[in-house]
């Protein structure tokens, strides 16, 4: 559906984007992850054909996003970080409005935008003025806008900047339910827990770059060496963190009452050679596993790593 090639954007002397490479499929929800200044918003207005590239191949849906701005329009549904709303319209005013710049008028227009508006779950509000709704009210309608044209691509831009839990809930249960019913969704998000939650698939970019990407599976599971052992103790502690110390994959170890947390770089085979040690003289445990990952640890750690 989407399928970024070697893509390069300068800004002046700073390189945004430096030979960028991303494929998405049909129906992933694919999180787009990075800090500030990563490039994120840069790729995004680059797909929408809201700015230029300096080099590099952009395809949505065979279209070519940096050639044929015209097709690429009917494409997607592109949402901003910051967008504006006419507050002295309704929202099924507002609707309509954007409905007729695409040629939809009249009672195919007021049932379209009806049923958009229960997409959203915003039905009920169809005759409430925009100015009286809520931030999260404001960013579904946004949504349901983007959604007018019946593009297959949606990019969204921070979608659940700036909501209270509950919102960031409803959004999420809608985007699934938008991925379900066909559409393909890139989004961008600083709340990574909830990416996790709703994304089937992610990438980090830095500096221009994307550093790892693929399934949420294999993204929270990569460097899985790198995620601490932890160990709960139970009986002869002094021989458990004895034989840890001397293992020499053993990297830093925390104590905590029972509970032992260690940087361990070995394999899976080193560390059931860990385990079977600690038995072997005598130590009772009663857990021992690695520490779940996360792709906020994981952005973490990668971004640390650029920095060092």
């Amino acid at each position: 559906m989407l399928t970024i090639n070697n893509l390069t954007k300068k800004f002046g002397k700073y390189t945004a984007l430096n030979n960028l490479n991303l494929n998405i499929r049909e129906r992933e929800i694919y999180g787009f992850v990075g800090p500030n200044g990563a490039g994120k918003t840069t790729t995004m207005k680059i797909c929408a054909g809201l700015l230029k590239a300096d080099s590099g191949e952009v395809w949505v849906d065979g279209v070519s996003a940096l050639e044929n701005n015209k097709e690429l329009k009917k494409k997607i549904g592109y949402m901003p970080d910051f967008f504006g709303v006419y507050d002295n319209l309704k929202a099924i005013e507002y609707m309509e409005f954007y409905a007729s710049i695409y040629g939809i008028n009249g009672k195919g227009a007021r049932k379209l935008c009806m049923e958009l508006l229960d997409t959203v779950q915003l039905k009920e509000q169809y005759e409430s003025y925009v100015d009286t709704m809520s931030r999260g009210m404001k960013q579904r309608l946004c949504l349901a806008r983007c959604l007018v044209h019946g593009p297959k691509l949606l990019i969204l831009d921070e979608p659940a900047s700036g909501l209270d839990p509950r919102a960031r809930v409803l959004m999420k249960d809608i985007l699934k339910r938008l991925s379900g019913e066909g559409k393909t969704i890139l989004i961008s998000s600083h709340i990574l827990p909830e990416l996790v939650q709703v994304c089937t698939h992610a990438g980090i970019i830095e500096k221009g770059k994307l550093v790892i990407s693929g399934s949420m599976e294999e993204i929270t599971s990569a460097r899985g060496n790198s995620r601490p052992l932890v160990l709960k103790m139970v009986d002869n502690q002094e021989t458990i963190i004895r034989i840890i110390k001397e293992n020499p994959y053993t990297r830093k170890i925390t104590i905590l009452d029972n509970v032992v947390t260690l940087l361990f770089s070995g394999k899976e085979e080193d560390e059931a050679a860990l385990l079977g040690s600690i038995i072997q003289a005598g130590g009772v445990i009663s857990s021992f596993s690695r520490e779940e990952s996360s792709l906020e640890t994981l952005f973490l750690q990668i971004t640390h790593e650029e920095e060092t």
